[in-house]
């Protein structure tokens, strides 16, 4: 009798051998129908494997995230069969499921692939999906493995980082891939497939292998799917930061200066200095203290940190001085700064916490081929925190960034998140610094202090910073896209390599707790997934430009500059737009241009000292004194 825990942990027993299919079909016809794949034992397997000793099971559909990963992976090896049908000198490489569909990288030899190409791929797809194929796995020996891929480089460099017994291929129609497992059952659940894009990419992401075509793709058991993917995928090129940011005069980029460093123009300077303040503010109230570093620190620095042994050798290199064997290091973390800075002085108990927060830029090198906008750049600020406190306070300290990270998301309109508690590898501890216990106490804050305050929690499992398990927040945006917005982590390991201490009540030594903290996360990469959830429509309170005034003509310029200056006085920012141009034009420019409020000012206004009030995307509001309107854009704009 094998027994079978369901994920409410209610247990099926049956008689023999079991697989995934039979164990939903237990459970109801509709259900059996709509399985597409299992996590057996916690590896994600087909509906056919066999089950033969007792084991927890969770059978996953297409509105599973896993059960998506399945039928992105199988969707890949009916695109790599597809390119071979058309390329057949082409060499396969890996096809892996994403977030939103898949890909597989291919090399074409000295054929190439364009997007005239795509529809052609598509069709065959969907022909050889309506075959139903069975997709098949089975093991293969080493040297079998190898003698099947003897002319293609790249599965064979694959396999001999294999092991026998640990070989498996999967066969579909008339098509074998080396692959792992976790299929769909057949292809016949493909309905509808569309070829995204093709893009360079070097073989295992290193820029010194050879550079293949990696084809994207994405595929759906209904065509509708397709069609509201595809009307989603439209809007998220309109709401692209890229291009806006361009139109609304918020960021640049220029080869001279150098890829991934963005320049900010005065509308993006007006914008994340708002950011600041609005985040300063909050901070001041929470007991931060603001401290400032240099963009360098003495290669030792790092060193120390642990951050040159992990990403030296693929940041940027050492600054040489004239003085033989003196090198600096362009900052790659504020964290070791702040660490110094709070060895400047003796702390006692009672001194603690220490809150030291700071708007800081870091370097970074990414390769050409990832910089994207403002999402992945080479230089970013981070606004960032780090606290010292003792181990009584940790959480309560904890909870305390919880609650802060809650406030930004609040005031910013992000309201669907989850928490996500990265923890460290517990098959490949090596990756990280510092002591077992030291990482259990870390990991057990975080759990508790999650839980404690109520939030919606997933938990990942490698996904920790080499010093210390991290909350990640994890928030969907106004397309239902996933972006990781605002983090905080435990580190029991940089005070220990600091040798940071304060002074206790027994009058010993003793090392304190380290938080990092930072609820954007990067201003850059913050602002870039602000203007695709907002469209550019920011709040009101954030907008770099809350106002422009329009008078109908030269002669109310001067009083439009007095309007002006009264608003700037009560902290309202905006313009005057005194272009020789009809007022009618002037109002569509300004909704372009996403500014909230237009003040229309003529001959009435400027006798009565009025402004007349328009407001983006709900049209004439009525004429206001000057005064009534700052008490109605105050109330408007409360954070």
């Amino acid at each position: 009798m094998i027994k079978i825990t369901l994920p409410d942990s209610s247990v099926k027993e049956f008689e023999g051998e079991v697989t995934p299919l039979d164990v939903a079909k237990s459970i109801s016809e509709g259900l059996a129908r709509n399985t597409i794949s299992a996590i057996v034992n916690g590896k994600q397997v087909e509906t056919t494997t066999p089950i033969t000793t007792d084991s927890t099971i969770q059978l996953l559909t297409w509105n599973d995230d896993l059960g998506k990963k399945a039928f992105w992976h199988s969707s890949a090896h009916l695109l790599a069969q597809a390119i071979l049908e058309f390329y057949p000198d082409a060499k396969l490489t890996i096809g892996p499921a994403i977030e939103s569909g898949f890909y597989y990288d291919v090399d074409f030899g000295d054929e190439s692939l364009s997007e005239k190409d795509f529809e052609k791929i598509e069709k065959k797809i969907l022909e050889n999906a309506k075959k139903g194929s069975t997709f098949s796995l089975y093991p293969v020996s080493k040297e079998d493995a190898l003698k099947t891929y003897a002319d293609n480089p790249y599965k064979v460099e694959l396999i001999s980082n294999l092991n026998d017994g640990e070989i498996t291929f999967v066969t579909h129609d008339n098509f074998t891939d080396l692959c792992r497992g976790g299929h769909i059952p057949n292809t016949g659940i493909v309905k509808a497939v569309k070829i995204l894009n093709a893009a360079g990419a070097y073989w295992r992401g290193n820029e010194k292998n050879p550079q293949l075509t990696r084809v994207y793709g994405i595929s759906f058991p209904k065509q509708k799917d397709l069609t509201e993917y595809l009307e989603r995928l439209e809007e998220a090129k309109r709401r692209d930061h890229r291009k806006l940011g361009k139109e609304l005069g918020i960021f640049a980029f220029s080869e001279k200066v150098g890829a991934g460093l963005p320049l900010w123009l005065p509308k993006g300077t007006a914008l994340r200095k708002k950011l600041e303040n609005f985040l300063t503010d909050a901070q001041k109230k929470g007991g931060y203290e603001f401290v400032m570093s240099p963009h360098i620190g003495a290669k030792e620095l790092y060193v120390t940190s642990g951050h040159w042994d992990k990403y030296g050798a693929d940041s940027f290199q050492p600054i040489k001085t004239p003085n033989e064997g003196e090198e600096f290091m362009l900052k790659p973390m504020n964290c070791p700064h702040h660490c110094e800075i709070y060895k400047t002085s003796q702390w006692s108990y009672r001194d603690l916490p220490k809150r030291y927060a700071e708007f800081g830029t870091v370097y970074r090198y990414e390769q050409s081929g990832e910089l994207h906008g403002l999402t992945r750049v080479r230089g970013f600020t981070q606004d960032d925190a780090h606290l010292f406190c003792t181990p009584d306070q940790l959480m309560e300290e904890f909870k305390k960034t919880i609650d802060l990270v809650l406030y930004v998301f609040g005031s910013l309109g992000f309201a669907d998140f989850t928490a996500q508690i990265s923890l460290r590898d517990p098959e490949n501890t090596e990756k990280y610094i510092g002591s077992d216990e030291n990482w259990e106490k870390a990991e057990n804050a975080i759990v508790t202090a999650a839980k404690e305050k109520g939030l919606n929690t997933i938990t990942e499992y490698g996904e920790a910073a080499f010093y210390g398990p991290k909350l990640d927040f994890m928030v969907k945006d106004a397309l239902g896209r996933k972006w990781q917005l605002g983090t905080i982590q435990v580190d029991y390991n940089l005070p220990e390599r600091f040798d940071l201490h304060y002074i206790g009540n027994d009058n010993e030594k003793h090392r304190p707790i380290m938080i990092h903290r930072a609820p954007f996360g990067s201003m850059e990469r913050f602002i870039a997934i602000l203007l695709e959830n907002t469209a550019g429509d920011f709040p009101l309170w954030l907008s770099p430009d809350q106002y422009i005034i329009l008078p109908i003509s030269e002669k109310y310029v001067d009083y439009a500059k007095k309007v002006s200056q009264f608003l700037e006085n009560h902290d309202i920012s905006g313009q005057i737009d005194d272009r020789n141009e009809k007022t009618g034009k002037k109002i569509r420019d300004a909704e372009l241009k996403k500014i909230p409020f237009m003040l229309v000012i003529g001959e009435n206004e400027e006798k009565d000292g009025t402004i007349s009030v328009r407001r983006r995307g709900e049209g004439d509001l009525g004429v206001m004194s000057t005064e009534d309107f700052i008490n109605y854009f105050k109330k408007e704009a409360a954070v």
